[in-house]
């Protein structure tokens, strides 16, 4: 029988592998025989299973079908990529990988109640730990150097350097999620605390930077900043409001783990973070398309309802 641990497999509390003291052996063939639940061990408290559960399907329905999308563009637009665009495609692959990977789970939890779809499961869940926060450094680091060292980044434009840092994201990403699966490491969950909360400070500082440097940026004698930084400047904000709304919930709640008791944190702490997490596989890919001046394979009339509004001026690389 699944426990909770296979509804969540990021984490490593199995809440019925954990008897209490008033267990004895006679039990043990009860709890074995008890019906399988998506609730394991949380039955009277399903609050945050549920609304990890809710993100998790609108991720299917709209991550999924967005994030091939994104890929699609990023195909056509191939012979004109900006720099960031190999990061971009990475991080969505990666998010459309976690995507097909829900229904799956999904599957497993009713129906198959498989260990090797388990195994399955906390590899892609290993992968979005960490492609998410690492690859959105990437691009942060990308547009830092742009907007700050723009000679450096002048030298430094040949995709050769990005497809390089790329490789060596997906290297780190592969050998996590591949850790995961295996388990049995000690403290292995304080690695994802410590991956979070470095990604996460390095991305407000590099943001909050580019903000500070194109807000000075304007010309001599000159309230209104240009307009092509303008749009820099927006495109870094409204990204930088996405990665406090993903990532500071994990960063608040998961390094105080140690003072929840296992149940709450299994059943209400954990599943709350980590939705915030996955709803980014959607968020992501959905800017992305709304700052396109036209979203190609699709109709002018959902174009003007994705963007936010009709676009004028070309998007800056």
């Amino acid at each position: 029988m699944l426990t909770q641990y296979a509804l969540y497999p990021r984490t490593n509390y199995t809440l019925i592998s954990t008897p209490s003291h008033n267990t004895t052996i006679p039990e043990l063939p009860n709890t074995t025989s008890k019906p399988f639940s998506v609730f394991d061990g949380c039955d009277n408290m399903v609050e945050g299973i549920l609304f990890d559960l809710v993100v998790q399907t609108f991720n299917i329905v709209v991550g999924l079908p967005a994030n091939i999308l994104v890929i699609a563009i990023l195909i056509r637009n191939r012979r004109d990529p900006s720099t960031s665009d190999i990061f971009l495609g990475c991080l969505a692959f990666m998010d459309a990988y976690f995507g097909l990977m829900l229904p799956v789970s999904f599957l497993n939890l009713y129906h198959w109640q498989s260990m090797k779809a388990w195994l399955a499961l906390k590899f892609s869940y290993g992968v979005k730990d960490t492609s998410g926060p690492l690859f959105l450094s990437c691009i942060c680091l990308d547009r830092f150097v742009a907007v700050l060292f723009p000679i450096a980044f002048g030298r430094l434009k040949d995709a050769k350097y990005r497809a390089g840092l790329a490789a060596f994201v997906l290297g780190l990403t592969f050998a996590y999620a591949s850790a995961k699966t295996v388990g049995g490491l000690p403290n292995f969950e304080k690695v994802f605390t410590g991956e979070v909360l470095a990604t996460f400070m390095w991305m407000v500082v590099c943001n909050a930077s580019i903000l500070w440097a194109l807000k000075r940026s304007r010309g001599a004698g000159k309230d209104e900043m240009h307009p092509m930084k303008k749009k820099a400047f927006k495109m870094v904000l409204s990204l930088l409001a996405i990665i406090v709304c993903n990532y500071l919930p994990l960063v608040a709640l998961f390094p105080f783990q140690d003072h929840y008791s296992p149940v709450a944190f299994t059943c209400y702490v954990q599943p709350v973070g980590f939705a915030f997490l996955n709803i980014s596989s959607s968020i992501q890919p959905l800017v992305y398309l709304s700052r396109l001046e036209r979203v190609p394979f699709l109709p002018g009339s959902v174009t003007k309802t994705l963007c936010c509004k009709e676009k004028t001026e070309p998007s800056p690389a």
